[in-house]
């Protein structure tokens, strides 16, 4: 189901709760909500459809990834990049690496961990800092 966009930062700043496998729905919710605005987004945090639950969707060259409970394992490269979100007005400074390894849940809810880099990676770690309430 697509879903709004969430635009309350006191709601954003709250860190998310663990997601379980009663949660698989709101990962499907992602999906749809940012295939509905994939024109000008590639990635979400389910606090941003209203949902306090570690779930983040990133679009990579080949698929929509859902990623339950990611947890960035190793970075590398650091750089100041600037970003823009849905969910906040204007475009902010901030840091990330240019390569991440990432723990997470996929959608069958099985443990995975894999290396992301450049746009994807930068992706990845925008929406983590989501669903721990760090705003750019």
């Amino acid at each position: 189901m697509i879903r709004s966009i969430v635009k309350d930062e006191k709601f954003l700043a709250k860190k998310c709760k663990p997601a379980t496998k009663k949660d698989l729905a709101i990962g499907q919710d992602l999906l749809d909500t940012l295939r509905a605005n994939q024109s000008v987004c590639i990635g979400m945090a389910a606090n941003m459809i209203g949902q306090q639950k570690n779930i983040i969707v990133v679009h990579t060259d080949l698929i929509n990834l859902v990623m339950y409970n990611p947890r960035i394992l190793q970075k590398q490269g650091e750089y100041e990049t600037s970003e823009g979100c849905l969910s906040l007005k204007g475009v902010r400074q901030t840091k990330r690496y240019q390569h991440i390894r990432v723990q997470y849940y996929d959608a069958t809810f099985h443990k995975q961990v894999n290396d992301f880099s450049g746009l994807v990676a930068q992706t990845i770690q925008h929406e983590v800092d989501h669903c721990n309430g760090i705003l750019i």
